[in-house]
């Protein structure tokens, strides 16, 4: 047996002395339960085996490499696809859905633009995420929490909170929809609630790390359903081709509004501290437990990590493209353009296109919900433990570390709580939409300048295109956020 190495401890470690005093606020104030912390083998789900990939199926931080994943082929390339595909998909959630449907029913082709500009946007702010959690080995929000005023990032990290719990029920309503939807009506949608939200609540504390991203990777295979439907429809080609090179503008309040709410639908403040967490998480797996070891990043883990978010971010806008296009040719076309959710848009479709699409878009609302949630839920999580200096993953067993998984628990019933007291979840998104576009702005500059600090960052600070493409997301979304402001002042 191998000796172990002395782990230097910081505030950024996943794990407190064993034997010392239980780390976790929860486990200080309430009788039963450990009172002493474990070790780190039996704090984690599962023991950790140090094994050559880690829990995702991606190479383990550390040994990963362009190079490596080339010489296994087609299958190298695919357990490299990580945080970064599971972040862009869980952008398409329900919500997000209902958004892209809503724009192309009202606008037709339009706004089908959208998908490519917002890309390259997209993917810059995501990476630099990714490489502030890789160079400083610790999540987004401790790394804010260290640099800037708390006050500051409290807010940013409160509003964030309401935000994803809103946006918790909307998407646990939708996958209820689609449900019932499914059924025919046989099975109420309020019926599908309390057993979807218990189902997510289960799966984030009682399966091991590796098995909930498993579960992402293959939860991400549903969106295609809205590219087969794409295809189903018969889009006309040339108009389509037109409408995403030519950027069409409308000045009048309703283009604008759903110029706003897409941008603040793609770049949404919760990607930001899921992709910085999960990149932890996944150097975690790989056996690097303390902040000391997982500081730094080498070029080839940079690369790899870089190519996992272009594939994720543009699978995610693939998919919005789709939606949009599908809805327009479809409902646009036939005069329905009061599609205001995403399960309204799947029964519009059901006269329109056929069943085959009804089924493809409800079962992808289901998968893409189910995808989602726990992320909207386990993001906010990460970014208030990390705000106060708790600890907590999803790979720790919940006994040891109940505050974590309470946070999650908190937005997950919250969420519940939204569609059984009957609120309207039109209204509530709105409501989120409000939050997410206020919060985007002032998020992105703190990330920006923590990006470009040599201190923190080192070599690995931001480049002149990272540096530019952020700059220019960052200005987009501080005029959405004035915009949306002006709209609602002087509606």
């Amino acid at each position: 047996m191998r000796p172990q190495r002395p782990r230097r401890k910081s505030e950024g470690d996943d794990f407190a002395e064993p034997g010392g005093e239980i780390a976790d606020p929860l486990l200080k104030v309430v009788g039963p339960g450990p009172h002493t912390e474990p070790r780190p083998e039996e704090l984690l789900k599962k023991e950790s085996k140090h094994e050559e990939e880690a829990a995702t199926g991606a190479p383990a931080a550390g040994r990963s490499s362009i190079q490596e994943v080339r010489g296994k082929g087609s299958l190298g390339f695919l357990q490299m696809l990580g945080p970064g595909l599971i972040t862009g998909a869980s952008d398409d959630d329900p919500s997000g859905i209902g958004t892209y449907s809503q724009v192309g029913s009202q606008f037709g082709y339009g706004l089908l633009w959208t998908a490519i500009f917002t890309f390259p946007l997209m993917a810059a702010v995501q990476e630099l995420c990714a490489r502030i959690a890789l160079q400083t080995g610790v999540g987004l929000g401790t790394s804010l929490r260290r640099k800037f005023p708390r006050w500051l990032v409290g807010l940013c990290i409160a509003a964030l909170f309401v935000a994803n719990t809103i946006n918790v029920g909307a998407d646990l309503g939708a996958v209820a929809a689609a449900g019932s939807m499914l059924t025919r009506g046989f099975v109420p949608r309020l019926w599908l609630l309390v057993p979807v939200a218990l189902l997510i609540l289960a799966m984030q504390l009682f399966l091991t790390y590796a098995a909930i991203f498993k579960i992402f990777k293959w939860l991400t295979l549903v969106l295609f359903a809205y590219v087969i439907t794409g295809f189903i429809v018969h889009p006309d080609l040339r108009q389509i081709v037109i409408a995403s090179v030519v950027p069409h503008l409308e000045l009048n309040r309703e283009f604008i509004a759903a110029l706003v709410a897409i941008f603040g639908t793609t770049i949404s403040p919760y990607l930001f501290f899921w992709q910085a967490s999960s990149e932890v998480d996944e150097m975690r797996a790989a056996g690097k437990l303390t902040e000391a070891e997982r500081r730094g990043v080498t070029r080839s883990e940079l690369q790899a990590a870089r190519a996992d978010i272009l594939v994720g971010m543009f699978f995610s806008n693939l998919v919005m493209y789709f939606i949009i296009f599908t809805t327009a040719a479809v409902l646009h076309a036939h005069g329905k353009t009061d599609i205001q959710s995403a399960d309204q848009a799947a029964q519009a479709l059901a006269p329109l296109a056929g069943p085959f699409a009804f089924i493809l878009f409800a079962g992808g609302m289901i998968g893409t919900g189910l995808l989602a949630i726990p992320i909207l839920s386990g993001s906010a999580a990460y970014a208030v433990k990390d705000f106060f200096g708790l600890k907590g993953a999803l790979s720790d067993k919940p006994w040891y570390r109940p505050t974590f998984y309470a946070i999650i628990g908190l937005s997950t019933l919250a969420g519940l709580a939204l569609n059984l007291l009957g609120v309207d979840p039109i209204r509530a998104l709105f409501v989120a939409a409000i939050i997410n576009g206020l919060v985007a702005a002032p998020l992105m500059v703190l990330i920006a300048l923590l990006g470009s600090d040599r201190k923190i960052m080192g070599k690995r600070r931001s480049g002149r295109l990272s540096t530019t493409l952020t700059w220019i997301a960052t200005s987009v979304m501080a005029l959405v956020a004035v915009i949306f402001i002006a709209q609602l002042l002087f509606a």
